[in-house]
């Protein structure tokens, strides 16, 4: 299973970023041996709209099974369930711990956005 996870830095060690569509990276999680592919997605961090949408895009190509994030709004929702990327919100500290929280069950799937768009 790969597991995308908002970031602040591109280590398994940085802090989760809350922002989906504008947080600096995303970083793709084997689910099992803990090795990572990292998007670097800083240049959606100033995007006057659309960030969300570009974000799903670019986490749906890496063939990601699951979101982990902080908030995610209507328009990257929309775009992740229909490529059947679930999402579970109100993940935090490091990466490792949000993907390790999400294989203990400690995360729960979100059925629809948390934020309002352009958040």
């Amino acid at each position: 299973m790969k597991i995308a996870v908002t970031s602040k830095g591109p280590e398994l060690n940085s802090q989760v970023d809350p922002r989906f569509g504008r947080a600096a990276f995303i970083l793709v999680v084997d689910a099992d041996t803990f090795e990572y592919e990292v998007i670097d997605n800083q240049d959606n961090a100033n995007a006057f709209k659309g960030a969300g949408i570009q974000a799903a895009s670019r986490v749906n190509d890496k063939g990601a099974d699951v979101l982990l994030t902080g908030f995610c709004g209507p328009n990257a929702f929309k775009v992740l369930q229909a490529a059947n990327i679930a999402v579970a919100n109100d993940a935090g500290g490091t990466v490792r711990d949000a993907v390790e929280a999400y294989r203990n069950g400690e995360l729960s799937i979100a059925e629809q956005a948390n934020v309002e768009g352009h958040w």
